[in-house]
């Protein structure tokens, strides 16, 4: 999924990269409205995060334009503009959503999910289906999970994370099936970033952390989901003949 990142600011807008691809996320940076909206107009992207304040075409005169092309694309404005007039003004142009700087980590990652459940829910026929691991079932539209009455919030990377891992069942994968196609093929990962993730999420989706059912390490190569082998229903019982 692409998200357009216009921010003028470049510690900002490095910071929102490295949140957003840190969840799975493409990134589209933008240092001006002007050039965001060349990269709109080349990529279109599937979220697009717009600062207010900017040189050549503001967040609002990007908004506008996007609009008159696309009127759902979920569209987030960032800016260290507080005011309520600018926010209602944001929302009357066709604002998913309104951000104020400074903001925390935290704080974005809760709204952008917000936002891309939206644009996952857009087209119902387009909705991703959901799926079983275990007693584990996940909901990619919604990036959730649940187990019973449990919900557990998931990010975009660890849903194709568990995706690839259920569209493998018993398969080992190694490092680099899930850096390929969970992280991208022009992606140069740290060694232990895959670890580093698998453990976080353990911690969430297994039962026993310690004793993981769902992501299972083989040791020296990758990690598997084996399913468990379906039980077979008892024989029937044997009729004893009457003796005679």
């Amino acid at each position: 999924m692409k998200v357009l990142i216009a921010e003028d600011d470049r510690r900002t807008r490095q910071g929102l990269v490295e949140i957003l691809e840190g969840e799975g996320y493409q990134t589209l940076p933008a240092e001006d409205g002007q050039v965001a909206l060349e990269v709109w107009a080349r990529e279109r992207p599937d979220v697009v995060l717009l600062d207010i304040m900017m040189p050549r075409a503001s967040g609002y005169d990007v908004c506008r334009a996007i609009r008159k092309t696309d009127e759902r694309v979920p569209i987030l404005f960032l800016s260290a503009k507080g005011e309520e007039l600018d926010k209602v003004l944001g929302l009357e142009l066709g604002a998913d959503d309104f951000v104020t700087k400074p903001f925390g980590v935290k704080e974005v990652v809760a709204r952008i999910r917000a936002v891309t459940r939206r644009a996952l829910n857009r087209d119902k026929d387009r909705r991703p289906a959901s799926f079983t691991l275990g007693d584990l079932t996940v909901d990619p539209a919604e990036l959730r999970a649940r187990r019973g009455q449990e919900v557990i919030e998931l990010s975009l990377r660890e849903v194709k994370l568990l995706e690839l891992l259920q569209r493998n069942p018993g398969v080992v994968l190694d490092r680099d099936r899930f850096f390929n196609e969970v992280w991208g093929y022009d992606h140069m990962p740290n060694s232990r970033t895959l670890d580093q993730h698998i453990s976080k999420l353990r911690k969430r989706i297994e039962r026993d952390p310690k004793n993981p059912v769902i992501i299972q390490t083989v040791h020296g190569v990758g990690y598997r989901w084996e399913p468990a082998p379906p039980t077979s229903p008892p024989p029937p019982p044997v009729k004893k003949s009457k003796a005679r």
